[in-house]
C-alpha cells in the first residue's frame, strides 16, 4: 500500500467527523457545505435548581448577589434561578431598546418580564481600591475520588508568587470549554433578566409551555419548552473512621453527569482566624478545575467529560474525599455539587432539507438546565448540612463565618477567580 493511500485511510475518520460537525454533506460524490447566515438574534435561557447553602444566594454568576437575590426564590432550601439573555445584530427600530419575554402562567412571573438593556455608566474610584495587600499562605490542590490521594498530590502553590504574577502552569483548565454566551460584548443590542423589576422565579415556578420573545431590536421568537426545572440535589457527608469523607447525594433522573469540588483550610496558630493553607479538591480524575465545570454545560460536552473521567457519570451518587484532604483542611470543608442537565434548542426558519440551499437563520433560542447544592462536609454535627427532606423544603441551617477567615485569605482577584465569598458577611 502506498504512503498516500495509508495517509488517506488514517485521515478518513477525522474528515468524516469534521464534516458531520460542520454540517458538510456528501452529495453525488461531491462535498457540499451548507451555507448559513445569521442568526440575527440569539436568545439564551439558563434554568437552575439550588439547594442547601447554595439556595441562600451566597453565590452566582459573576458575583452578582443583588441580581441573584431577585433570581432566587426565598426562604426554602430548594429554590430556582433563571437567567435570560437576548443579543441582536440590530439596533432598536425606534426609541430605546425594548424586549419582553412572555411566559406560560406556570412560571408565575406575570404576563411577561422585561429584558433590560444595561446603561454603561462610568464609576468613580472608591476609597481604598488601590490598596492591595499581598496574600499570604499556600494553596494545596488535590483531585479524584478515593480513600487516599494518589502519589504526586498535593500540588502546592504559594499565594505570594501568584500575586506577583507568577502563575503556575496548568492551574486553570483548558479542556473544559467556557461557552461564548450572549453578552453586550458580542451583541449590537443586548437585554437581560433578572433586573430591578422585583420579580423572581419561585420554588413552584414551571417553564413548561409556550414562550414568546418580542422586542424592537430582534425578530419575534416563539417556541415551546417541554423540560422543566431539575429536581433538587439532597447531599450530605459522613466522616469515616479512617479520616476520609464520604459524599453522597440523590440521583436526578435527567442528570447527564455530576461534579463535586471542595474548598477548605487550616487556621493559623497566631490567632485572628486567618487561614494559612487553603485546600482545593475536585472530584475530577483528570485534575480539572476549569471555571466551565461550575457552568451550564451542554449534554454533548458532559458526555465527553464523563468519558474521560473529568465528570462523574449520571449513575454515580457517592464520592470519597481522600484522607489527605481532610488532614490538610481540618477547619473548613465547603463543598459544591453540580448536576448537569438537558438542553432544548430552537431555530427559525427550520434548516432546509436541500443541502445546497442557504439557511438564513433569523433567530436561535436555547435553554440549558442544571441543579446545584452547597454544604459543609465532614464537620461534626453537620452530616446533613445542605440536604433537604423528601419535599426539598427543610429550612437550611447556617452559622456566620468569622471575619478575616477563609475568604479574607483568598481576597481580591484570587478569591474572585475561585468564586469564594469574602467570608465577612455571615451566611
Amino acid at each position: 500500500m502506498s504512503r498516500n493511500r495509508r495517509e488517506r485511510r488514517v485521515l478518513q475518520p477525522f474528515w468524516i467527523g469534521a464534516a458531520a460537525a460542520m454540517g458538510v454533506i456528501a452529495v453525488g460524490g461531491a462535498v457540499v457545505a451548507q451555507k448559513t447566515t445569521g442568526p440575527v438574534a440569539r436568545y439564551e435561557m439558563r434554568a437552575g435548581t439550588t439547594s442547601g447553602m447554595g439556595a441562600m444566594g451566597a453565590g452566582g454568576r459573576g458575583g452578582m448577589r443583588g441580581a441573584m437575590g431577585m433570581a432566587f426564590g426565598g426562604g426554602n432550601s430548594a429554590n430556582h434561578e433563571l437567567w435570560l439573555d437576548l443579543g441582536s445584530s440590530r439596533a432598536a427600530s425606534e426609541g430605546t431598546p425594548r424586549a419582553d419575554h412572555f411566559m406560560p402562567a406556570g412560571a408565575k412571573l406575570g404576563p411577561s418580564v422585561a429584558l433590560k438593556t444595561p446603561q454603561i455608566v462610568s464609576r468613580p474610584e472608591q476609597p481604598g481600591e488601590r490598596d492591595f495587600q499581598r496574600p499570604k499562605g499556600r494553596m494545596l490542590i488535590f483531585w479524584g475520588c478515593g480513600e487516599h490521594a494518589p502519589a504526586g498530590q498535593p500540588i502546592v502553590i504559594d499565594f505570594a508568587r501568584i500575586a506577583a504574577g507568577q502563575m503556575p502552569p496548568g492551574l486553570w483548565s483548558t479542556s473544559v470549554p467556557m461557552d461564548r454566551y450572549v453578552s453586550p460584548a458580542n451583541s449590537r443590542t443586548y437585554g437581560h433578566w433578572p433586573s430591578d423589576d422585583g420579580k423572581f422565579v419561585k420554588p413552584d415556578s414551571s417553564l413548561i409551555g409556550a414562550h414568546r420573545v418580542a422586542g424592537n431590536y430582534s425578530p419575534s421568537m416563539s417556541f415551546t419548552l417541554t423540560r422543566d426545572f431539575m429536581g433538587a440535589l439532597r447531599a450530605g457527608s459522613t466522616a469515616n473512621p479512617s479520616g476520609s469523607v464520604l459524599l453522597r447525594w440523590n440521583a436526578l433522573p435527567d442528570a447527564t453527569g455530576y461534579h463535586a469540588s471542595l474548598i477548605g483550610g487550616k487556621q493559623g496558630k497566631t490567632g485572628g482566624g486567618e487561614m494559612t493553607d487553603v485546600v482545593w479538591w475536585s472530584s475530577s480524575a483528570t485534575r480539572e478545575f476549569g471555571g466551565g465545570l461550575a457552568d451550564w454545560l451542554s449534554p454533548a460536552t458532559v458526555a465527553r467529560l464523563v468519558a474521560n473521567r473529568t465528570v462523574l457519570s449520571p449513575q454515580t451518587t457517592t464520592c470519597t474525599v481522600p484522607v489527605e484532604v481532610k488532614q490538610a483542611a481540618p477547619d473548613f470543608l465547603m463543598t459544591s455539587l453540580y448536576a448537569y442537565g438537558p438542553e432544548e434548542s430552537f431555530a427559525y426558519p427550520p434548516k432546509p432539507a436541500d443541502p445546497k440551499a442557504v439557511w438564513n437563520i433569523e433567530w436561535s433560542a436555547r435553554i440549558r438546565h442544571r441543579s446545584m447544592t452547597a454544604f459543609l462536609a465532614g464537620m461534626p454535627g453537620m452530616e446533613d448540612m445542605g440536604a433537604a427532606d423528601e419535599g426539598g423544603q427543610r429550612k437550611p441551617q447556617c452559622k456566620p463565618k468569622k471575619k478575616g477567615g477563609f475568604g479574607g485569605l483568598l481576597g481580591g482577584a484570587l478569591g474572585g477567580a475561585l468564586g469564594v465569598p469574602s467570608g465577612d458577611d455571615g451566611c
